[in-house]
């Protein structure tokens, strides 16, 4: 399998070390190359999506083509993030695919509502996950078009 494009970041939003490994090791697997970069709570995501704080030389400009975001974070939840991402006209088309091991229906409920792409329960399972990641990585980076950089809705 060809090695996916570099041109194309991935905002993980992910609290956990092991999920956080556990996802750059399946990207690797899956011959996913893509620069990811790794945001460890919901303050960190916002700054890194809207170029503020440790982010602020950071062009404003180059969105991820994809955020995987998780549920359970430090100091704003994920739902918050997601709320904030959608109400943003710079990043409202951003594709985000909530990708969690909650089990509550309310979190995929709310995560529908608050305009998430996708939601994906994290398999327990290694190989299962690793595929999980490998599909999302797929169809995300590869198969789905995404909107032009700045574009409007």
């Amino acid at each position: 399998m060809s090695t996916l494009s570099t041109d194309k970041t991935i905002l993980l939003v992910e609290d956990n070390p092991k999920d956080v490994e556990l996802t750059l090791r399946a990207f690797r697997k899956s011959n996913i190359s893509n620069r990811v970069v790794v945001a460890r709570d919901g303050v960190e995501a916002l700054d890194y999506l809207f170029a503020r704080g440790a982010h602020a030389d950071r062009p404003a400009s180059e969105l991820p083509q994809l955020v995987l975001l998780d549920l359970k974070l430090p100091k704003l939840d994920g739902l918050e993030v997601l709320r904030a991402v959608r109400q943003d006209e710079r990043t409202k088309l951003v594709p985000v695919v909530i990708l969690t091991s909650s089990l509550e229906e309310q979190d995929l409920m709310r995560g529908y509502a608050l305009g998430a792409n996708s939601y994906v329960r994290k398999p327990i399972d290694f190989v299962q996950f690793a595929e999980a990641v490998k599909q999302l990585g797929l169809y995300w980076l590869v198969t789905n078009q995404a909107p032009p950089p700045g574009g409007k809705a």
